[in-house]
């Protein structure tokens, strides 16, 4: 059924065994804007495992206003993915967890303990608005602190609001939260406010995780063909094999 999957493997200039595992990506199919198909999703955990990945954990979005998405929903649809993966042959690890936008949704359910999927060491992944800041962004995160968990910001390097006083993810990670910066921001896929950005968290020590926030198999195919880049030798991101 899955053909397609053993066909002749790609030269790939990229090796990702030194981090092992990948704490943000799409690969539930019809939840979010990640993958639409079951054959999208295990062609992306078919280059994950040529990159040299061990384990990975999905993360659909939970945006209230767009994707309702529910524990339920996610772990249904993980299952669906993990026991097509065992068909094809595929042995990567898939887990999942979920990324959470901080809106009034997520706050209302923090405050009233339903349940919510985390990352390893009872790590929630969490984003922000790309173009306007909350005002109540700190706040929020020493929330989720309160509560037991340990927040991780997604693509912090992307919320151009920041670019002017970059300080506050200096006050954010003093805060005790944590870092996760996407692997194709160290490039240029993004732009080069971005890539400035990303390399500016990575020099200041900032950066806790590497992820790869793959929605489609292009973003796959772009970590593996990129030039060599210093992401690969110079941070080890070794806390990830912690997880």
């Amino acid at each position: 059924m899955f053909n397609w999957l053993y066909k002749k493997k790609e030269t790939r200039t990229k090796d990702f065994s030194h981090i092992e595992i990948d704490i943000h990506s799409h690969l539930i199919p019809g939840i979010d804007d990640g993958v639409e198909t079951i054959e999208e999703a295990l062609e992306m955990i078919k280059v994950f495992q040529e990159l040299g990945y061990r384990r990975i954990y999905t993360t659909p979005h939970i945006i209230w206003d767009c994707y309702k998405n529910t524990p339920e929903i996610i772990l249904n649809g993980l299952e669906e993915v993990r026991m097509a993966a065992s068909k094809a042959g595929l042995t990567l690890e898939i887990n999942a967890a979920a990324e959470y936008f901080i809106d009034e949704h997520f706050v209302d359910m923090l405050q009233n303990g339903q349940e919510l999927l985390t990352l390893p060491g009872n790590r929630l992944l969490v984003e922000l608005p790309y173009s306007t800041p909350l005002l109540n962004t700190s706040e929020t995160l020493f929330s989720i602190i309160e509560k037991g968990y340990k927040p991780v910001l997604a693509h912090p390097e992307r919320y151009t609001y920041y670019y002017s006083d970059p300080s506050i993810y200096q006050k954010l990670v003093g805060q005790g939260c944590e870092l996760q910066v996407n692997a194709l921001s160290l490039g240029s896929y993004y732009g080069d406010n971005v890539q400035k950005m990303a390399n500016w968290l990575l020099k200041n020590n900032l950066i806790t995780f590497l992820g790869s926030d793959a929605h489609k198999i292009q973003h796959l195919e772009q970590m593996g063909r990129n030039n060599k880049q210093n992401y690969l030798v110079t941070y080890p991101f070794m806390n990830q094999k912690l997880l």
